[in-house]
């Protein structure tokens, strides 16, 4: 008898079920919500689709992504899962072409793809994204700054990289 006792104050006492889980942290319960885009393919022609870009941006009046990113890279995947969402596409549309470039994983010293940052005034790749901004006649328009510290993309809100994209000015 004692011990269905005991065990019924144990169970009168025992916490709600969902009480007794660990509550996530609003930024990591929003990081899991990001959509993520497997978009960085390794045995595509880089400079083709670069030249391509340029070409189509050129043809259409707008401006290039250079995206330089690795499918192991949550910040590269996170950034390319934004862009694949109809709120930014419906909003990149009419002012961007967006090409992404694998580059393997530098950081090891196992990249490719690395003259595409050299064309664009970056000598050395150490994170993933590295985002590129370039004009139809191939000019890089952000600073090397700006363009490496896209390196915590899967960090950034989604309405920051929305603002970011959508009021971008050259940086002079």
């Amino acid at each position: 008898m004692t011990g269905v006792l005991l065990l019924s104050l144990l169970l009168i006492a025992a916490p709600e079920p969902e009480a007794s889980l660990p509550q996530q942290p609003a930024a990591a319960a929003e990081r899991q919500s990001n959509p993520e885009a497997l978009a960085f393919i390794a045995e595509s022609n880089a400079q083709a689709d670069v030249d391509r870009a340029l070409a189509d941006a050129k043809k259409d009046g707008k401006t290039v992504l250079v995206i330089l990113g690795a499918n192991w890279c949550h910040d590269s995947v996170g950034l390319a899962g934004w862009l694949d969402t109809p709120r930014f596409k419906d909003m990149m549309r009419d002012r961007y072409t967006i090409v992404y470039v694998d580059v393997g994983t530098p950081q090891i010293g196992k990249g490719r793809n690395l003259d595409i940052a050299k064309r664009f005034g970056i000598r050395k790749v150490k994170n993933t994204p590295l985002l590129l901004i370039v004009s139809a006649d191939g000019e890089r328009m952000n600073s090397k700054k700006d363009a490496i510290g896209w390196r915590n993309a899967a960090s950034r809100s989604e309405d920051e990289i929305y603002r970011y994209f959508a009021t971008f000015e050259p940086e002079t």
